[in-house]
């Protein structure tokens, strides 16, 4: 095994509400025929890429999105998901040799989307037309200030950065291949670690759909390097 470990993190494709607008946050909606779509090309540009396991959230369509890019992937014949706040009986069984092959898959809520409270399930003009866009902006793009009864992006970080560290970077720095499927803001939130961003910076960050970021890193978690592959 390589001293390199790779982190490589990909936002789910479009969902049914990106398509139409709307806040979705942790309201468990699918993957629009055209987030599928985006899934399986982001599948193919990683296809030979071999993964020693993987994360995602408990929502739809990150994990929707991670089985698309695993279809695709010469190495991932076969995966077992690991339940991270159920039931043991899911794990319950006497291994064989063949598992050893097997790609776990752990699955967590703190890699979820940023909670958006009040305004889930709404279209994001009307909630422009009911608060004023400059308080929507506010709300969408401060690094701090939360949108009512919601998360911040400040807020969405206290979750998924002390999972990386305890669950994700270990593997990494023993130079193992993570692929992790996420969110928008809970990616941010980690590229902001990742890359030493500042509030300012990460707020303009824009990381599209189905769009993989690929980290190297050495046995002391030094950023090697950084590729964004397309076609």
């Amino acid at each position: 095994m390589s001293n390199e470990g790779q982190l490589v993190l990909v936002r789910h494709g479009k969902s049914v509400w990106n398509g139409q607008n709307r806040f979705t946050g942790w309201v468990d909606i699918s993957l629009a025929r055209e987030g599928m779509e985006e899934a399986v090309r982001t599948g193919r540009l990683l296809r030979n890429m071999h993964f020693d396991l993987a994360f995602t959230s408990s929502l739809l369509r990150a994990q929707d999105t991670l089985y698309e890019i695993l279809k695709q992937n010469l190495h991932c014949d076969q995966y077992m998901r690991i339940h991270e706040l159920s039931s043991d009986w899911y794990e319950h069984f006497v291994p064989v040799t063949t598992d050893l092959s097997e790609l776990k898959i752990y699955i967590s809520e703190k890699l979820n989307e940023r909670y958006y409270g009040d305004l889930q399930g709404r279209n994001k003009d009307a909630a422009k037309e009911e608060y004023g866009a400059d308080k929507v902006h506010l709300w969408r793009r401060s690094y701090d200030i939360p949108p009512p009864g919601g998360e911040s992006l400040e807020m969405t970080a206290q979750r998924v950065i002390p999972y990386y560290k305890r669950h994700i970077k270990p593997h990494v720095a023993k130079g193992e291949s993570v692929l992790v499927s996420a969110h928008g803001n809970s990616l941010r939130a980690l590229i902001m670690h990742l890359e030493q961003l500042t509030k300012e910076q990460i707020l303009d960050y824009e990381l599209p759909t189905g769009s993989p970021h690929v980290y190297r890193f050495d046995a002391n978690m030094r950023m090697l390097d950084k590729q964004v592959p397309t076609y």
